[in-house]
């Protein structure tokens, strides 16, 4: 299975219009903000700090720069070719690299896979933003990715999120500027079950090592100059012996 063409160009075309600068577009808030965040709560579950890591949706790579000095080897992989010119473009040292993938179709993980070995994993937000149908595959791929030895770490937005994204959507000035292009393209986020994240992971064979709560913080601000913030899970798994 692979994601549909619709889907890809959606995201193509809103890459192709966001705007260099970080911060440009509504997720890309700055990292002490975000990675920096998680990683407190993924590190201490990680065994094998020297796998690579794979920031899977990393879009403009504005995570995966941060990711890149805290790994010894970060690949930034995204379903888009014109996120990835961003990405490549940011990072003029190399810190990372870059790479076109649909973790949803099976043989693309297992190739990158192969050429990696097992990784480690960070997940920020891409789940709720996959059609229903690529929820399970895309699961099984980050599965992959992980193999024995690698931990994932994967944050989505929660059903407490909907009627905050609502209320920005409905707001009589219109949607803030930066949530705007997300549904006029198309990519509005999905709705999701809170139950269902972990049970995809256990279908794809992974432990639910840890979970909790936490605001996942965006690069947006509502009229009154505050700082917009969607309620989110968090959850590291593995493979555990057994």
């Amino acid at each position: 299975m692979s994601v549909t063409g619709r889907y890809r160009g959606a995201w193509e075309g809103f890459w192709r219009e966001a705007p260099d600068e970080q911060g440009g577009v509504f997720w890309d808030a700055e990292p002490a903000l975000t990675a920096g965040v998680h990683l407190a709560l993924f590190e201490p579950y990680v065994t094998f700090h020297g796998l690579p890591l794979v920031d899977l949706g990393c879009g403009n790579g504005t995570q995966t720069r941060f990711l890149a000095d805290r790994f010894p080897h970060v690949v930034g992989a995204d379903l888009s070719a014109a996120a990835l010119d961003h990405a490549r473009h940011a990072d003029a040292a190399g810190e990372a690299t870059y790479r076109l993938l649909d973790a949803s179709e099976k043989s693309e993980v297992q190739h990158l896979h192969a050429e990696l070995g097992d990784a480690n994993v960070y997940v920020r937000g891409v789940l709720h933003q996959c059609e229903p149908d690529d929820r399970q595959p895309l699961v099984d791929g980050i599965a992959t990715l992980g193999g024995e030895r690698g931990r994932v770490f994967l944050v989505e937005l929660s059903e407490a999120a909907r009627p905050v994204l609502r209320g920005l959507a409905q707001g009589s000035d219109g949607p803030p500027a930066k949530l705007a292009p997300v549904f006029r393209h198309g990519i509005a986020p999905g709705e999701i079950s809170d139950e269902s994240v972990p049970d995809h992971l256990v279908a794809a064979g992974l432990t639910v090592l840890a979970s909790g709560e936490l605001p996942l913080v965006t690069a947006e601000y509502t009229a009154l100059g505050t700082r917009i913030e969607l309620p989110s899970k968090w959850l590291v798994a593995g493979r555990t012996a057994g």
